[in-house]
């Protein structure tokens, strides 16, 4: 069934003059002047077809239709009340859904939940592995990407964009790199990810470029340092989310945690 169109602006005047049988208390309420209250008022009733007001000698008072509908019309403003504010809800609650490659997710993201959480006790993570599913359909709050900007999203760099080469021999691609040597030639060996990646090129299987923030992350837990030159790439890992969920104060909270290094 269509939906009639409804003047709500002009109903919310109604509503202020009707509680202070007033133009210009209503007017005084609602930061409008006297004039501008009566014009909404009388537009309302061109497209209702009723009189809402009469004046009186004692001042304004409710006509028989405006009485007969302003406790529905109250109890519609009230439950506008109720869903803005479980619309509003989400950016306050303690839930977050945040997708991200499996591999920095181990090496670089992990601890710093982890310590956003220890301030945080009621913080509660839900982790998406695929970094690219959707906003809308994962219902996500944030996600890491390995991309080369935020596109039309919010974003914000985490480190810089470089590459750090491992090992020696033949090329090792994966989905991120997966043309190393710079040409269409599909490299001898190629792997799932960047942890793997790396990974293939400690064993020897082969050298890999890998982003230089995941490189020293996980290196940080191996046995042995990780060590090798910088080059700089047009990728980096991104923290995104669209514009509107990027303005939430929950998501600014924990977005201002994982950059403040």
């Amino acid at each position: 069934m269509k939906r009639t169109h409804l003047p709500l602006n002009a109903l919310r005047v109604f509503d202020a003059a009707a509680r202070h049988l007033s133009f210009t208390r209503a007017a005084d309420e609602l930061a409008v002047t006297p004039a501008a209250v009566g014009q909404q008022i009388r537009a309302l009733e061109d497209v209702l077809g009723v009189v809402l007001f009469r004046r009186t000698s004692k001042g304004l008072e409710l006509t028989k239709e405006a009485s007969e509908g302003l406790a529905a019309l109250r109890t519609g403003f009230l439950y506008f009340e109720d869903s803005v504010r479980a619309m509003q809800a989400g950016q306050s609650s303690h839930v977050y859904t945040i997708a991200a490659p499996r591999e920095f997710f181990a090496a670089w993201l992990a601890p710093r939940l982890a310590a956003f959480r220890a301030a945080n006790p009621s913080v509660r993570y839900s982790l998406v592995e695929d970094e690219m599913a959707d906003f809308t359909e994962a219902n996500l709050d944030l996600a890491v990407r390995w991309i080369d900007g935020p596109g039309d999203l919010e974003g914000v760099p985490l480190g810089l964009p470089e590459w750090t080469v491992i090992g020696e021999g033949d090329w090792i691609g994966w989905p991120g790199d997966p043309h190393p040597a710079g040409d269409d030639t599909a490299p001898p060996v190629m792997v799932g990810d960047a942890g793997q990646a790396l990974a293939a090129a400690r064993a020897g299987i082969g050298r890999a470029r890998i982003p230089a923030l995941l490189a020293n992350a996980m290196g940080t837990q191996a046995a042995e340092p990780v060590t090798a030159a910088n080059e700089a790439c047009r990728r980096a890992y991104w923290l995104v989310a669209p514009k509107p969920q990027w303005r939430q104060s929950k998501v600014r909270d924990l977005v201002e945690a994982l950059t403040a290094e």
